[in-house]
Formats: C-alpha cells, structure tokens, sequence
C-alpha cells in the first residue's frame, strides 16, 4: 500500500512559478516510476509528467514541455513538478500517481491574473 500526498498548489499569476511536492509512503519509493497528471474544470485527467525510477529519464506532455521539470528525491521519498511560465490554461487539480494504481488527493492550481 502506498500513499501519496500532493502539496504546493495555490493561486498565482500568468508567468509565475510553482513548485509541487508529492510525499510517498512506504519503503521501496526508489524503484518504482511516478507521473503527475492534472485535471482542468470540465474536462477529462490529462498526463503531464513522468519520471522513471533507476536512470530517472523523463518525459512530459507536449503543452507543458520547456516549462516544467520532474524530478524526485529518492532520500526524501518525493517527487516534485517545477512549474515555471504558468498560463492560465494549467489551472487544475494536479495529482502524482504510482502507476496509476495509487493516487494523491490533489492539489489545486489556478493561474489567473
């Protein structure tokens, strides 16, 4: 069993910078991939991020590309989404998640002047 909990949402402006975290229960965090996924009002869970658990290779979505990082801290069992350029289209509730199976509880983003 594994839980996730998402922090560092909040309010900010167009061009602004976020930070999220993602704190993971459990042993064995640094062997398994985590992504951040988010979900805009109306409409459906979109991927956003992906970090793999040995070499760490990422991979994102292309709407967040050169604006976000992934990254984990294997010591702290986290995972982080640095937010960067924000547009207003990234408001949403963000949600790390291992393997789809486990879920946090979100964490809402707005982006609005």
């Amino acid at each position: 069993q594994v839980q996730l909990v998402e922090s560092g949402g909040g309010l900010v402006q167009p061009g602004g910078s976020l930070r999220l975290s993602c704190a993971a229960s459990g042993s064995a965090f640094s062997t398994y991939s985590m992504s951040w996924y988010r979900r805009a009002p109306g409409k459906e869970r979109e991927f956003v991020a992906f970090i793999s658990a040995a070499l760490g290779y990422t991979n994102y979505a292309d709407s967040v590309k050169g604006r976000f990082t992934i990254s984990r801290d294997n010591a702290k069992n986290t995972v982080y989404l640095q937010m960067n350029s924000l547009k207003p289209e990234d408001t949403a509730v963000y949600y790390c998640t291992k393997g789809q199976n486990y879920w946090g509880q979100g964490t809402q983003v707005t982006v609005s002047s």
